[in-house]
């Protein structure tokens, strides 16, 4: 069947192996245009790997897509032609001024001097590096170089963008400065999808989220609805006495009918609750058994959390996120 015109993104059963192991075993998405599109998963889950095979870089064992309506097997150089993509780490000159890497990538994608001129100057004032713009990258801070790496993927202006984890390495401040970029970009009408390892940015940007692990996706739906697959929040709680741990344990488990989680240390428990009355019944419930708590919170679950409960296991302790 012809590709629906409202979709962005259409792929069925995508499959990439890299001799005997599966990176992406069989994925089917449907992202609508002039959305942003999450890809939730921990590291090694095949995220990475996906994007590179809509985006034309490596080609799928099996499977099919459709990117802005071109076939993604018969067509690449069109689908080429319609996207842009910024990996992980910036692919910069860093010997290069901010202003210099952009009017290079302006004359290569067929701009006049003084055209590719202009556009440099308009990116670089519309990601604010117009202070910047004379400086070699190797000067520049991480949110700058990922800034100016992703106004790079914008010269010409995409119908898709590809961003793989577009804020690993990032401080808070630098994280919300990129976030606030991608939701401008898409309010302009551009297409987004990205990985990421983080609920929270995937919470903060995206329409709707697909989670996959072990090349398979295992879940997708709104950050809502994601959510909910855990209660509607989860409780932490951390006991005083480290020899009191395994009592409040069993007793959160025997009290609220589920599994409890340990941080990777052991001191903190967490637990999906359905509501702020079972919570303070919680709470109550561990000081009347005589257990004292250091700390107790209540919040939105993590990525570990939601992991947990969509697989029945948790993240491994080097691929947990707070």
């Amino acid at each position: 069947m012809p590709p629906s015109p409202s979709l962005a993104i259409s792929a069925r059963g995508l499959v990439k192996r890299f001799g005997a192991m599966t990176a992406v075993a069989g994925i089917d998405l449907d992202v609508p245009r002039g959305t942003i599109f999450g890809i939730l998963g921990p590291n090694g889950a095949g995220k990475t790997t996906l994007l590179r095979m809509l985006a034309t870089l490596i080609a799928p064992d099996a499977g099919s897509a459709t990117v802005m309506g071109h076939d993604l097997r018969a067509a690449p150089d069109a689908v080429r032609g319609v996207i842009a993509m910024t990996g992980q780490f910036a692919s910069l000159d860093e010997d290069l001024t901010g202003r210099e890497n952009l009017v290079m990538l302006g004359r290569l994608w067929g701009f006049g001097r003084q055209a590719a001129g202009a556009r440099a100057d308009d990116l670089l004032a519309a990601f604010a590096l117009s202070d910047a713009a004379r400086r070699q990258v190797k000067t520049y801070s991480g949110g700058m170089r990922r800034r100016l790496d992703i106004a790079a993927s914008l010269v010409i202006t995409p119908g898709v963008l590809f961003l793989d984890e577009p804020t690993t390495g990032l401080d808070p401040a630098a994280r919300a400065g990129v976030w606030r970029l991608i939701r401008d970009l898409a309010a302009s009408g551009v297409t987004i999808l990205l990985t990421t390892q983080y609920l929270e940015e995937a919470d903060q940007l995206a329409a709707r989220i697909a989670v996959i692990d072990h090349g398979r996706k295992i879940a997708e739906g709104t950050s809502r609805e994601l959510k909910a697959t855990t209660g509607s929040g989860t409780l932490h709680v951390t006991p005083a006495q480290a020899a009191q741990r395994d009592a409040a344990a069993a007793l959160l488990a025997a009290l609220l009918g589920t599994t409890v989680g340990r941080s990777a240390e052991g001191a903190q428990l967490s637990v999906a609750v359905p509501d702020a009355a079972r919570a303070n019944a919680a709470l109550a419930a561990l000081i009347a058994a005589d257990i004292p708590l250091a700390d107790f919170a209540m919040g939105s679950p993590s990525l570990d959390e939601v992991f947990f409960a969509l697989t029945g296991q948790p993240l491994p302790p080097e691929e947990a996120t707070a």
